[in-house]
């Protein structure tokens, strides 16, 4: 099976959801959540991500983007998810308050070392896949269903009180990120 990302249409509009090794809950500490917003700006900024809605779970993320750069849409993510895995794993180990750092490093080294692509640590899954966002509809349900990732997992009781998300955007509101495209 390829690790390759499918995009047939580059100019498409694509949900997409990275998970961590292992679903390991990596995202409960600020400091890694925020080279994930910091990486979305530049994405945004120097290499033409448009992003429609996005949501950093505990162990996952999701993203609904178009690249409107000069980057096809899976070098564009590959790049995202290279930069964000070498800066998240070199945050661990340099983090002395991180409690659980031998056994997440344990993990990353053991499925790099599994994996032919990965030279020494492994943060992200490889089993991605875009899925094109052809309607209105389509995209309505994949914003709702990235917005309520926080609520289905108890941790707000509303969506938009969730801070990282683009669920505030979407409510009026200011969220983490400059042009988030609000659909409506």
């Amino acid at each position: 099976m390829s690790r390759n990302y499918k995009f047939h249409n580059p100019e498409g509009v694509y949900f997409v959801s990275f998970a961590v090794i292992q679903w390991l809950d990596v995202f409960t500490k600020n400091e890694y959540r925020n080279i994930i917003i910091e990486s979305l700006r530049f994405c945004q900024i120097k290499k033409g991500m448009q992003i429609f809605a996005w949501c950093i779970m505990t162990n996952h993320m999701h993203l609904i983007c178009r690249s409107a750069g000069e980057q096809k849409p899976e070098l564009l993510l590959g790049d995202f998810k290279r930069f964000t895995s070498k800066a998240i794993v070199n945050a661990i180990m340099e983090n002395s308050a991180e409690s659980r750092k031998e056994f997440l490093l344990e993990q990353f080294q053991k499925a790099g070392s599994k994996s032919s692509n990965v030279k020494k640590y492994q943060f992200w899954r490889h089993d991605n896949k875009p899925i094109e966002l052809w309607s209105n509809k389509v995209i309505d349900e994949k914003i709702n269903y990235i917005h309520q990732n926080p609520v289905e997992e108890g941790l707000v009781f509303r969506a938009e009180d969730y801070l990282y998300s683009s669920a505030a955007d979407y409510a009026g509101e200011k969220g983490l990120l400059d042009d988030v495209i609000v659909v409506k």
